[in-house]
Formats: structure tokens, sequence, C-alpha cells
């Protein structure tokens, strides 16, 4: 009787969308959209004029990828879809910016030019600040700052927040006497207050929003880090990994922070939006980012004497709004996923 011998199957091929999904895929394209965006707001005085611009051309393409994949990915969450649609445009827009139509956002031309008007050979779609400025051109420009600092403070203060929280609830202890003390003197202070205190000492500037945002936002993180540690470092997993002889320090990374990903992604879109308003509060203090270059904390700052006045209340409004509408991105997407997660 012959021998009947199997032949091998290959594995379907993926689909693009599969590839693009894969976490090492998501990684290369975040970067690729975000490493430029953050160089070219952050090391601003230190590239040349004729360059900056070229350093967005691989973050475009990229911020499109993205949009599209997350659209796919969340397709089931219509509220999700609508969150990233809000985040993705002001992303786009941002990365973008260089390469549209615009005249330079701090040159004046027309002072007080309401909206739709023609004034010195300029068509102002939507008006001009007191100081003749184009606000269609500041309001988009306006938004790499925000974005820039924002998402990078946030990410710093998740960056500490998990590092201690993880220490914290797995080693627990004097590690999680210590560190919890700590954590409960700097929540102790109102966030406002810890944040004009920081800046009032370090001076106003992006790095030092870094370092503010950081020393209020990453108490509470890692307390909801610590409380998810907490509940997972008993699970038979981590035992199995720890007769595996495996570091401490490799099991909180690789076995209990990954288990703990779903309340911090939620937890971080809406920190997101707390850490916007924050940053534009301290522009509008003057412990911001500072002039010249638009952001939109600035221009609210700079529009408040004159908005007084109906004629002039768009000079308010736009700004406001455009910071709004970010806020209401990060609202949703952190909705959505709460959203999926419990029909999972």
């Amino acid at each position: 009787m012959a021998a009947i011998t199997s032949i091998p199957v290959s594995p379907p091929p993926l689909s693009i969308l599969k590839i693009l999904q894969q976490p090492r895929s998501l990684i290369v394209l975040v970067l690729l959209m975000w490493l430029p965006l953050m160089l070219n707001v952050m090391l601003a005085g230190s590239i040349s004029e004729t360059v900056r611009p070229y350093l967005l051309l691989p973050a475009i393409p990229s911020a499109l990828i993205l949009y599209g994949v997350g659209v796919l990915s969340w397709r089931e969450s219509p509220i999700a879809i609508i969150g990233l649609t809000l985040i993705f445009f002001w992303l786009i827009v941002a990365v973008s910016v260089p390469f549209l139509p615009l005249v330079d956002p701090n040159k004046p031309i027309a002072p007080f030019a309401p909206i739709g008007a023609v004034k010195n050979n300029h068509y102002f779609i939507l008006g001009a600040d007191f100081k003749g400025r184009d606000m269609l051109a500041r309001t988009l420009w306006g938004c790499q700052r925000v974005l820039v600092w924002g998402v990078t403070a946030t990410l710093v203060a998740y960056l500490v927040g998990c590092i201690f929280g993880l220490v914290a609830g797995y080693l627990g202890g004097w590690w999680d006497q210590v560190i919890s003390f700590i954590a409960n003197v700097l929540l102790s202070f109102p966030v406002m207050v810890l944040f004009i205190l920081i800046m009032n000492y370090l001076g106003a500037s992006g790095f030092n929003i870094v370092i503010a945002v950081t020393f209020a936002s990453a108490p509470a993180i890692m307390r909801i880090v610590r409380g998810l540690t907490f509940d997972t470092k008993n699970r038979d997993y981590i035992f199995a990994a720890q007769t595996r002889g495996e570091h401490p320090l490799r099991i909180m990374i690789y076995e209990l922070l990954p288990n703990a990903r779903g309340p911090i992604i939620v937890d971080a879109c809406l920190r997101l939006g707390y850490t916007t308003v924050a940053i534009t509060t301290l522009t509008f203090l003057g412990l911001g980012l500072q002039p010249p270059d638009p952001d939109w904390g600035l221009m609210i700052k700079e529009a408040a004497n004159v908005a007084k006045s109906p004629q002039f209340a768009y000079m308010l409004l736009i700004p406001a709004l455009s910071v709004s509408s970010l806020i209401l991105g990060f609202n949703l997407i952190a909705d959505g996923l709460r959203e999926m997660s419990l029909r999972d």
C-alpha cells in the first residue's frame, strides 16, 4: 500500500491591513509621523528654514496611513472614529501646513480685517487679528506646538508614572511606601497651583512644560498602574515567569505592563485632553509657550481684551474652538475604546 505523503500547506498571505495592524508596523508609522514633527517644533531655531519643511515629507503619508488603519480597525465604534477624525485632522494639518498656500503667520497685513475681507491683495478667510496677522494661517500653524508639547509631556509623564507604578505594585514593601508617600505629597497640591509653582521657578518654555506636566500627572498615573499591578501580579503566568527565573524588570515590562494596557490607553486619551487644557491655560497666563510663533493659547491671550467687542469675537472663538475640537477628539476616542472593551 503506497504511503500517503502530506503536502505542506503554506499559510495564507497576510492582507495589507493585517500587516499594518501589527505592532512593529504601527510603531514604524508612528515614528515616521511623530519624530519629524517633534524635531520641526523643538529644534526650530537650530534647523534652517529651507530645510525644516522637508523634514515633514515622510510624516504626511504616515499620518494618512495611520488614519486609514485606525478607521478600519475601530469601525465598530462610530464614536471612536469621530474622535480619531478630529485628532488626525489636526495631525495632518500639523505635518502638511508648511506646504499649504498660506501667508507668514507672523506677518502683519491689515489689522482688524473682518472675516471674508480682501485687503492689501489678501483674502482673509477667517479675518485678521489686531496686529493684522492672518487668523487662518495662525490657527493652522498653531496646532503644531500644542500637539507636540502636549503629546510629548503626556508620554514622558506616562513613562515615569508606569515605571514607578510597576515598581511599587510588584516589589511592594518599602518601595511601595516611599513611592506612594511621594505621590501623595504631589497629589495634595491642586494641579494648576503645582503647574504655576513649577513654571514660575523654572521659567516659561516648552521643555519646562514637560517637566511640570510630569510632576503633576505622573503620581496619578503611578497609582493607576500600581493598582493594576496589584491585581495581576498573583496570576498564574506571573508565577510561571518567576519559576523560570526571569528578572523582575523583565516580568514587569513583558508580563505585567501589556496586561494593563487597556485601562492605561483609555486614561492616556483622557489625560491628553487635560494636558492640552493645561498648556493652553499656562500660555494664557504667560507661563507657557512664548511668542512670536503662533499657538492657540497665545492667540486666546492676545485676543482676550479685543474680543470683548462682538465684532472682534472671532479672534477668541477661532482658537478656542480649535482647542475644544482637539480635546473633544481625545475624549471621544477614550469613550469609544471603553465601549469596545466592554463589548469584548
